[in-house]
């Protein structure tokens, strides 16, 4: 059995500009935690490969996928399909987002306009 508590995990920045704590990288999938600052954005991006599911905990802001913009805040979960373009941009509260990732997020797999 593997558990990660969040406060042995180190923060890192990912290409996208967001501030990232892994929790669990597995064969088929990756489980991490995104914070991003009130009006920080991540570049916009895809994933040739990853499927990813965001669900944010805490703040809010703009989700982006594939043109499709709209508000999200705390307790929605968004889909991103592989291939589709996105980018979060934190609201005034800024954001914390669980992104699940399947299969599991690789920089090499992240692509940028």
């Amino acid at each position: 059995m593997r558990i990660a508590a969040r406060a042995d995990l180190e923060a890192f920045t990912t290409a996208d500009g967001s501030t990232i704590r892994e929790y669990l990288h597995a064969d088929a999938q990756s489980l991490a935690e995104a914070t991003l600052a009130p009006g920080q954005a991540t570049t916009r991006h895809y994933h040739a490969r990853s499927e990813e599911i965001y669900l944010l905990l805490e703040g809010g802001g703009t989700m982006e996928v594939s043109g499709d913009v709209r508000a999200v805040a705390a307790g929605d979960a968004i889909l991103i399909p592989a291939g589709a373009w996105h980018r979060l941009e934190a609201g005034d509260g800024g954001a914390r987002v669980l992104c699940c990732c399947a299969p599991p997020y690789s920089d090499a797999d992240t692509f940028f306009d």
